[in-house]
């Protein structure tokens, strides 16, 4: 006599998160969701509660909204910053629970502000899409790749006629076997733009199925080749947002008396640094690049994710007479002074502050930006050469009461 079988157990019902009327972001709607949560945890979130932006205003920016978090917002400066898109004192607005963080950059931004400021520049403005073709074999992928790159400018034409703020600059195929990627650069003006490039490369897909790929033909919109929110080798050569460079020589008495160490031993410190950054294969050279401009980010209400590629970013010290030469080149910054969440609540203040808020403004952010992180560099540099790296987080960086707060340009 064979085994009685188990009975399937009764499949559990889901405990959907409420969706509520026209998906629930009135006021009302919101305190009933964040009630029905505090139910279902246990948890209290009178905080979580305490939106400072209107319910509302969350649409397209959050699903099954129950109120805001909050960051400890700092802010460092001044940071003198002559660029082609400002040449002024700025005070910069960074958001983050890392001790000892906003004093770090503060004093990278007390010695480029002494030594006359930072030049920077905006060399590049694109965000790219990387469709998919999938043909039958080799032949047919090399003759659509050839089919592609003659019809350019049917291409950009498809693609303009979705938007009107985008444009398609480039269009290049990529093969790869039976495979053909299409990398379509886009310049997006002050947005992020990657909802726009989607539909444009939807579009252009469409199109090329039905005038120039076989009926065999099968595509996808997105392959992974942009490099969105990764990192990538294929940043460091840009064309995923802005590529922007900030410079700055100080005086060796500017590097002793803020940093408290000397040009000769930060640049020691860079080669020994960059021998390291090669034995572990890591895209790009910098110190804390993530850091400032995660920071940055979130205050000013950015798609945060776009920090693994935008902090793809390689510093340089160098020695010029007796002077310290620092630079960092950020060749894929992806920065926005309109949509998503640029115009929310704290996020409009924090713009605000920085003279980048709407629209003809992105160019002197990720100017902005590019300082931000030079500053870094050379604050975090400074602290390893003079072995003051680990004492500055002890002071700054524990979460006790009584901490001290020096000042920036006594490296204290």
């Amino acid at each position: 006599m064979g085994e009685t079988p188990e009975r399937p157990e009764r499949r559990r019902r889901l405990r959907l998160v409420p969706r509520y009327r026209d998906q629930g972001y009135d006021a009302e709607s919101v305190d009933k969701r964040r009630r029905w949560v505090e139910e279902i945890t246990g948890a209290r979130l009178d905080g979580v509660g305490g939106a400072v932006a209107p319910t509302e205003e969350l649409r397209g920016n959050v699903e099954n909204p129950i109120g805001t978090v909050q960051t400890p917002l700092g802010v460092a400066g001044p940071l003198r910053v002559r660029g082609e898109h400002l040449d002024d004192e700025v005070y910069v607005p960074l958001a983050t629970t890392e001790g000892a963080l906003v004093r770090s950059y503060e004093r990278g931004m007390a010695a480029i502000t002494r030594a006359g400021g930072a030049q920077t520049r905006v060399w590049g403005d694109r965000n790219r899409i990387a469709p998919i073709f999938e043909l039958d074999d080799v032949a047919q992928a090399r003759s659509f790749a050839a089919e592609v790159e003659a019809h350019g400018e049917q291409i950009r034409a498809v693609a303009d006629g979705t938007t009107r703020f985008g444009r398609l600059e480039t269009v290049h195929a990529v093969p790869v076997g039976r495979r053909v990627i299409l990398e379509l650069g886009f310049f997006t003006g002050d947005a992020h733009g990657m909802n726009m490039l989607s539909r444009a490369a939807g579009a252009v897909c469409a199109w090329l199925s039905d005038h120039l790929a076989p009926d065999s033909s099968k595509h996808l919109v997105l392959s992974g080749f942009s490099a969105e929110k990764r990192p990538a080798g294929s940043l460091l050569r840009g064309g995923k947002g802005k590529k922007v460079t900030a410079g700055c020589r100080l005086p060796p008495s500017v590097v002793r008396s803020i940093l408290r160490t000397s040009p000769e031993e930060i640049v020691a410190l860079w080669r020994s640094t960059v021998l390291a950054h090669l034995a572990t294969g890591a895209y790009g050279y910098n110190g804390h690049a993530a850091n400032g401009l995660t920071a940055l980010m979130i205050a000013t209400g950015q798609d945060v994710a776009n920090i693994a590629n935008a902090a793809v970013c390689i510093t340089s010290f160098e020695m010029r007479g007796e002077d310290l030469e620092a630079s960092v080149t950020l060749p894929s910054l992806t920065l926005a002074t309109v949509g998503g969440g640029t115009g929310l609540g704290t996020s409009a203040e924090c713009l605000e502050m920085l003279g980048c808020r709407g629209s003809g403004r992105a160019r002197r952010l990720a100017e902005i930006a590019a300082a931000t992180v030079l500053a870094g560099e050379l604050s975090m540099g400074a602290a390893l050469a003079s072995g003051e790296f680990v004492a500055a987080h002890e002071a700054y960086g524990r979460n006790r009461p009584g901490g001290g707060a020096g000042d920036p340009e006594s490296g204290a």
